[in-house]
């Protein structure tokens, strides 16, 4: 056994196994949808219905169920991204430079993963108006 000489092999790019990755249209729309929430003018995502569905898992404990990629959806091919979105945006907000916004922050976020933006399509579903005024004390 004394004649035995450990070998240290070394590792170089050569060595590394070949393959392919593939990033799940779910992932991209979880990056998205955190790029969407960071611009300001964006109220909610999602339509009428998604809203109305995410409202009552509100009121039932489950608040968390599907907000990760609500009012998001996207197809990955080839390394490229087709990203929709469904916006609420802010009252008094305009909308193209908002859409803008969205479009830079999604792209910017993707794109950090590796993968290349081909369209980022949106739809302004609603405007957010606030929260309605109530009145402070008893009504006469």
């Amino acid at each position: 056994m004394g004649d035995e000489a450990t070998r240290e092999l070394s590792v170089t790019p050569d060595a590394v196994a070949g393959g392919t990755t593939h990033v799940s249209d779910e992932v991209v729309e979880k990056i998205a949808v955190a790029a969407v929430k960071s611009v300001p003018g964006v109220a909610e995502l999602g339509g009428d219905v998604a809203r109305f569905f995410n409202a009552v898992l509100d009121k039932v404990g489950l608040d968390q169920v599907g907000d990760a990629r609500r009012g998001c959806s996207a197809h990955v091919t080839n390394g490229a991204a087709v990203v929709n979105l469904v916006l609420v945006i802010e009252a008094g907000r305009p909308v193209p430079q908002v859409t803008q916004e969205v479009r830079a922050a999604v792209t910017k976020a993707v794109e950090a993963y590796g993968l290349r933006v081909d369209e980022i399509n949106i739809r302004v579903d609603d405007v957010a108006l606030g929260d309605p005024v109530v009145p402070a004390g008893p009504l006469a």
